[in-house]
């Protein structure tokens, strides 16, 4: 089955369609990670958007039930240079293409993605439409001109939560199949990495509140790895009933689209924020943005946000931390940023900086238990270089 791309400048892309049958539109950007794919397509971030894989193969080790990031696929298409139909992998459960049409997101193959690309790095980002159903192109660029795009859009709402609960943070390889036993685990041993979860678990002591404004799942793991005891509540929760979980922390998640749409979070993030000043010096409440999270501090905290040309999407960018001088390579996946120069108090300052374009990618308060960063720490596929933030999360909750 034929598909095209159409974005709103008028270019037109040709392809066939590997996933499901229909018509989407959304802001268009690309990806350069080489694997990791299905995380991509469930992390909530990339509600309202079309994600172009700049990896010319895509879909080799299909999908698994073990590596979603959330409840479904929240992104509105999806584009690679080629889909593969054999899969392989011990994992493995469906193909990519299958996946699609279960979740009824369509796909394109068979374009050029370098060419667009290229396209999205000169012009930004822009506002397209995917469609098997509608042949006329001129049509289309029509369509994706009148669609509404990423700016003033609440797309939290559409990712949050439904109500409170509570997350266990489960086996890695729950599925049954655990590697172990290939390394000769007898039958009936306990799967090593289910008893190191069970040594966590006990070993809990901190209680955090995770304010999901489009939550990943590994966040949620890293959590719960670093000895916390998770509870998630919805993006329309407000700070009185956050603080009536008395949490020792308060971690404020990534999630799609622009910030300044979402003015009840912000307020309930300046709230947040009033708590964690004690004139006593008592142990406050430490709050953790990221992505999203990092962006509604900034807002809480007096600061503005921007919308970058084409934003920050993959997992090989370099960022430096402004006090070691250490640099890590990070996944991201954010279309906004912090301007850093926008604060009218000195008590913020950036913590690290894209190498890439030298655009912030963290903040701290000097006086307050706050700090943020703009990348994924959680990674998930990867690369794992930035874990270490989840542990300075616990050790400023341990003070």
């Amino acid at each position: 089955m034929k598909a095209m791309l159409a974005l709103e400048d008028g270019t037109v892309f040709e392809g066939e369609s590997f996933g499901a049958d229909g018509e989407s539109c959304g802001e268009v950007v690309f990806n350069t990670s080489m694997s990791g794919y299905q995380e991509i397509l469930t992390d909530p971030s990339y509600k309202g958007q079309i994600v172009c894989m700049t990896y010319p193969l895509i879909g080799n080790y299909g999908v698994n039930p073990e590596d979603f990031e959330s409840r479904k696929p929240f992104l509105e298409g999806f584009v690679v240079k080629e889909c593969s139909r054999i899969f392989s992998n011990w994992r493995g459960r469906t193909s990519l293409g299958d996946f699609l049409k279960e979740h009824k997101i369509p796909g394109i193959e068979g374009i050029d993605t370098r060419a667009l690309t290229c396209r999205i790095r000169l012009a930004g980002a822009m506002k397209a439409v995917l469609s098997t159903k509608d042949p006329d192109g001129k049509r289309l660029v029509k369509k994706a001109k009148a669609s509404p795009g990423l700016v003033g859009v609440d797309l939290v709402r559409e990712v949050t939560c439904d109500k409170p609960y509570k997350w266990e943070n489960k086996c890695p390889v729950s599925s049954g199949q655990c590697p172990a036993s290939s390394a000769g685990r007898r039958s009936g041993d306990q799967c090593p990495a289910e008893n190191a979860r069970r040594a966590t678990h006990d070993a809990r002591r901190f209680n955090v509140v995770v304010l999901d404004c489009g939550v990943k799942h590994n966040i949620l793991n890293s959590l719960a790895a670093e000895g916390c005891d998770v509870t998630v509540v919805p993006a329309q929760t407000t700070a009185d009933e956050i603080l009536a979980y008395k949490p020792d922390g308060i971690l404020l998640s990534n999630g799609p689209g622009d910030p300044s749409a979402v003015p009840y979070v912000v307020e309930t993030v300046r709230d947040l924020i009033r708590t964690t000043h004690d004139p006593q010096g008592r142990r406050t409440t430490v709050l953790f943005g990221i992505c999203l999270g990092h962006q509604m501090l900034g807002l809480g905290l007096g600061g503005k946000t921007y919308k970058l040309k084409f934003g920050h999407h993959g997992g090989n960018h370099p960022v430096k931390d402004l006090k070691t001088g250490k640099i890590a390579i990070t996944a991201q996946n954010h279309g906004f940023c912090v301007d850093i120069n926008s604060f009218g108090s000195e008590d913020i300052e950036m913590t690290h900086v894209n190498l890439y374009d030298n655009t912030p990618e963290g903040m701290r308060h000097k006086k307050l238990p706050i700090f943020s960063v703009q990348y994924h720490p959680e990674a998930s596929p990867g690369p794992h270089d930035s874990q270490y933030l989840f542990g300075e999360f616990v050790r400023l909750m341990d003070r």
